[in-house]
């Protein structure tokens, strides 16, 4: 299909994308709640929060005073009680992934410590809100809520101490030195328990008035481990700790407490029953934390993807401004208009970091989206699960296996022409709830770590790219945007809630499901779609990339390396680690395109006129970012297929794999350029002069075929990053930041 004409009025970038463009895109121009949410969340950023910011309010590690007015701040404008339903003092209904993860992108687009800061009491309450009783949600949920006019209390406000002091921090979530015992049980009374933990790098630690913590049993009649409810007035020692000397993210309060509190039996988390005179807590902790990270690690990845939108207008403005005012740069010319923009790398690089903030923001946010769709459907399960008797993990496994096969047999349906009867199937599997249940775990299962390893890890990577494109300007404390406070912050952001190992780890056990495999070849039959009906955007490269993983992924399942061993298995991390970080890449990159095209389709009512230009701007990004992607993948994909053969020396087996000089002239009289075909030919006793002969193909043909398709569905990337950069080069943006430097 060949290019459209393009009309210079209608299809150039105007000014940066706003509101308008923006709801659009991340799917929530019907939501008014969640609109007051994202317009109050900009306001405490670019206003209390940047102030403190501009007047050196990180310049300290302690919880200052001043730092404490931003929770009054969070509390007058909705922030506080975002989380909590309106029986509870909230205001949004239902699931509030996406809202959450839109507060925090406001907040992070300023500073990302008061992003931590405010929605770390989120965090504090996730184990109540994920496995509490009702007792324990109905009383805690009120209490974290601001107080009402007339209502005499105060706010309290939760921290979440999982993490364990060093040498443990960080290490592994499994590991625990915290522990719990009973302190005194009479009978019929309530058991007492004595709870002993230090944690470690523990948020919000400098004003909670209560918070939930991982513990493990300590004495025999508790059986295993759990989460706890520790309060400031309970029996014994509520110390906050001293404060972490963080280099990074000082608007939130970090310390390393200590605690040795009584609890009443009634504070584990979720419950609890006694069998045969033992506490049985209903949940042990790693169950909680599982169901809290794979909600959560979603928001920490939109917190790195807001600051990397974030810097576009400060470098902009920076670039622009470079040279005026010099003798050089009269009024008017271009060196005054476009400064260091008159170069087309300060452009391309620019591009580079806007396409992947793009890509960071649409996994994160859609991500976001997925679990507001997962969660309601998540308790219809546990409780038809409860309904039917169905308990333990073994019969809940099996139950799910049943479900997955009949979610397999809908996507099998879909993807090939079907008749009456089959039609009438495929309408009964597509109207089960527990189908589309299985359908979104299996995409969640593998969503929630991919956003938290491609933004913060590459994302901060992208960032110190943006800072580089400041200058020396870039690493100074009143840098327009706080770029370089925004860069260190993302070092930090990169190890909350697991590092990247953690991501790759559970990467690597999700990403082979038979389920989710399903569904990312229909994601590419998908992309194939989109690139007849929006072309330009990329898909066809991230299709082809997606089929390059995904023959990777079947081949390398049944290979050895050249001493035998099975690539394939738990140890092999630099096998699986390398196809959870492709698959990442593909993840952000088929996000953006999609958002792209949620805009292209839907924005002509919002954006009139503005339209063109906007929607080709960003598909011309998502290009580039496929373009980014579907190199990675081609990278990986070679090294783990051809890097664990060995290579042929110049020994008698390796020549027996090589022409004679002699045998090659002969066939050429044949066959006209037989010969060109030989990869290595040897005259006599001498070879090339190099490690060894050419390495064999054999077998992996699909494999050069399916690469060579991608490589070639590159084709027009780079002009589409060069209408991305003329675009740059031109777009308005405002007089001044509005917040301060």
């Amino acid at each position: 299909m060949a290019s459209p004409a393009v009309n210079p009025a209608l299809d150039a970038l105007r000014t940066l994308p706003g509101d308008d463009v923006r709801q659009i895109m991340w799917r929530f121009a019907d939501r008014y709640d969640v609109q007051m949410l994202v317009q109050s969340a900009r306001q405490v950023a670019r206003g209390p929060v940047a102030r403190l910011v501009a007047a050196g309010g990180r310049n300290d590690h302690d919880w200052t005073p001043r730092k404490a007015e931003l929770l009054a701040a969070y509390d007058a404008s909705g922030i506080t009680a975002a989380f909590m339903e309106p029986e509870e003092g909230g205001f949004i209904s239902g699931p509030k992934n996406l809202a959450l993860a839109l507060a925090a992108f406001e907040l992070a687009w300023v500073d990302a410590g008061a992003a931590t800061g405010a929605l770390a009491g989120f965090l504090g309450l996730s184990p109540i809100h994920e496995k509490g009783t009702p007792e324990q949600r109905r009383h805690y949920m009120s209490l974290a809520v601001p107080p009402k006019p007339g209502e005499e209390r105060k706010t309290w406000r939760a921290a979440f101490a999982l993490t364990e002091p060093i040498p443990y921090v960080g290490v592994d979530t499994g590991m625990l030195s915290g522990r719990i015992r009973v302190a005194e049980w009479q009978d019929g009374a309530e058991p007492v328990l004595q709870v002993e933990k230090r944690g470690r790098f523990i948020t919000n630690m400098g004003f909670a008035s209560f918070v939930t913590a991982a513990v493990d049993s300590g004495d025999p009649r508790i059986k295993g481990s759990c989460m706890v409810i520790l309060e400031e007035g309970d029996p014994g020692t509520f110390d906050r700790g001293t404060p972490t000397r963080k280099l990074v993210h000082q608007l939130s309060s970090t310390t390393d407490p200590i605690f040795s509190l009584r609890v009443p039996a009634s504070r584990i988390v979720g419950g609890y029953t006694v069998k045969d005179g033992v506490i049985v807590p209903n949940f042990d902790h790693s169950t909680i934390i599982e169901a809290v990270f794979r909600r959560t690690r979603v928001t920490v990845g939109v917190i790195t993807a807001a600051k990397l939108l974030s810097a576009i207008e400060p470098v902009i403005r920076y670039q622009r401004n470079r040279f005026r005012g010099a003798e050089q740069a009269a009024p008017g010319s271009i060196r005054h208009d476009l400064g260091i923009q008159q170069r087309e790398d300060a452009l391309h690089r620019l591009v580079e970091v806007w396409a992947t903030g793009e890509a960071a923001a649409s996994l994160g946010l859609s991500t976001a989206r997925l679990f507001d769709e997962l969660d309601p459907l998540d308790r219809r399960k546990d409780a038809l699960l409860a309904a039917q008797g169905i308990a333990g993990a073994r019969a809940t496994m099996k139950w799910m296996k049943l479900v997955e096969r009949s979610a397999l047999e809908y996507l099998d349906l879909a993807a090939r022409p079907r008749g009456a009867a089959d039609e009438a199937r495929f309408r009964v599997l597509g109207a089960d709830e527990m189908v589309r249940f299985a359908l979104l775990d299996a995409q969640a299962n593998v969503l929630c770590p991919a956003t938290k390893l491609w933004d913060t890890g590459h994302g901060a990577t992208v960032l110190r790219e943006a800072v580089s494109l400041m200058g020396g300007y870039g690493i100074t404390e009143d840098c327009p945007g706080f770029l370089g406070q925004k860069w260190m912050d993302s070092q930090l952001e990169a190890t909350y809630e697991g590092p990247e190992a953690v991501q790759r780890r559970q990467l690597s056990v999700t990403m082979t499901a038979p389920l989710f495999l399903a569904q990312l070849r229909g994601w590419a039959r998908e992309l194939r779609h989109l690139a007849s009906s929006h072309p330009g955007t990329g898909a066809c490269a991230l299709a082809s990339a997606m089929e390059l993983w995904l023959w990777t992924v079947t081949y390398l399942a049944g290979a050895t390396d050249a001493d035998g061993e099975r690539l394939v298995q738990p140890a092999r991390q630099g096998v699986s680690f390398k196809l959870a970080d492709a698959l990442a890449w593909l993840c952000a990159s088929r996000a953006q395109i999609l958002d792209a095209v949620a805009l292209a389709d839907g924005g002509a009512a919002a954006l009139g006129d503005a339209l063109p230009g906007t929607a080709r701007f960003l598909a011309d990004l998502c290009h580039v970012e496929a373009a980014r992607a579907a190199g990675e993948v081609g990278r990986i994909c070679a090294e783990l297929v051809h890097g664990y053969n060995r290579h042929p020396a110049w020994d008698e087996e390796g020549r027996r794999a090589c022409w004679s000089a002699v045998d090659a002239e002969a066939l050429e009289g044949i066959v006209a350029g037989l010969a060109g075909c030989a990869c290595d030919q040897v005259e006599g006793e001498h070879h090339p002069e190099k490690e060894g002969p050419c390495a064999s193909c054999r077998g992996i043909t699909d494999f050069a075929r399916l690469r060579v398709k991608m490589d070639g569905c590159l084709t027009g990337a780079m002009l589409a990053k060069d209408r991305a950069a003329e675009a740059l080069a031109h777009v308005m943006i405002p007089e001044a930041l509005d917040y301060p430097a």
